[in-house]
């Protein structure tokens, strides 16, 4: 048996033109165009093409995507000014700061400063609250490309085991979160697994959902899988041989009934949920 190749590329063109058409529609009724804010600090090659992307696909949207660059040696002080002042511009409705900052930055402090309105990572901690609470204003992109790609492709996920392999604050944590609660996309039973679980393949193999977020390359290998089972890969791992994933695609394939790729897998579905974040966004700045 050989995997079903999940493609979430494909996938992410179909909702950049669904957003397309609400965006047209939302900009025609409102006069307004809705605006992300990039905000990146420093001169790293990968950040520089996450935005570049960012920018490219809010383009075939027709949302207005704008760029604040800080020198690698900004201050706190210097980045909080750019951050509060985005906060009070009503023409800008979302704000991305672009992670990972350079050391010597608080993340959490700069993440915090964000408005909550604005927050089309729903990164800040009222955001991540309303989503345990199960009445989100965000979902987190990735996380939320994920469930779309499960609910699209018609992989049921109530009452499925789900392995969540990773517990960070971007992936791991709110991809369980989301998967446990009542309604749909949700109703499974979810296991979360870290650096510290015990039995972790045997685990593993207990999934009809395996979903894995942990960046080393290639650390899932067949012999974790369940055969049949769906297996998402959230890992972008750069490598001498290019680009791999969390997960040992070529052996893994040859056991899971549906499997993402890397890359075109998750990653342009990140991008398509934080499209749909910032429309939401301006919407609920307007009252619309």
């Amino acid at each position: 048996m050989t995997a079903t190749i999940l493609d979430g590329k494909a996938l992410a063109t179909e909702i950049r033109a669904e957003l397309a058409v609400e965006a047209a529609d939302f900009i025609q009724d409102s006069g307004v165009v809705p605006c992300l804010v990039a905000v990146l600090v420093g001169d790293d090659p990968a950040s520089d093409v996450y935005v570049r992307n960012k920018q490219k696909a809010c383009d075939r949207v027709g949302i207005d995507s704008r760029l604040q660059r800080l020198p690698e040696d900004a201050s706190m002080e210097e980045l909080l000014t750019v951050v509060n002042r985005l906060n009070k511009d009503d023409a800008v409705h979302g704000i991305l700061v672009q992670l990972p900052l350079p050391e010597g930055l608080d993340e959490t402090r700069i993440l915090d400063a964000v408005s909550p309105m604005k927050d089309v990572d729903a990164f800040h901690p009222e955001n991540v609250g309303l989503i345990v609470q199960n009445r989100p204003r965000f979902l987190p992109c990735t996380p939320n490309g994920i469930q779309q790609l499960l609910l699209r492709r018609g992989i049921e996920i109530a009452g499925a085991n789900v392995v969540v392999l990773g517990r960070s604050d971007i992936v791991g944590k709110p991809m369980a979160t989301m998967l446990m609660q009542r309604g749909r996309g949700g109703d499974a039973t979810v296991t979360v697994c870290h650096s510290r679980t015990k039995n972790l393949a045997e685990v593993c193999r207990g999934a009809d959902i395996l979903i894995v977020a942990i960046g080393r390359p290639k650390f899932v290998t067949a012999d974790m899988v369940n055969p049949g089972a769906t297996v998402i890969d959230v890992g972008i791992n750069r490598t001498d041989a290019g680009l791999v994933g969390d997960v040992d695609f070529e052996a893994v394939r040859q056991v899971a009934g549906q499997i993402t790729p890397v890359p075109g897998g998750v990653g342009p579905l990140t991008i398509a949920m934080l499209l749909a974040n910032t429309l939401h966004a301006a919407r609920l700045q307007l009252g619309t």
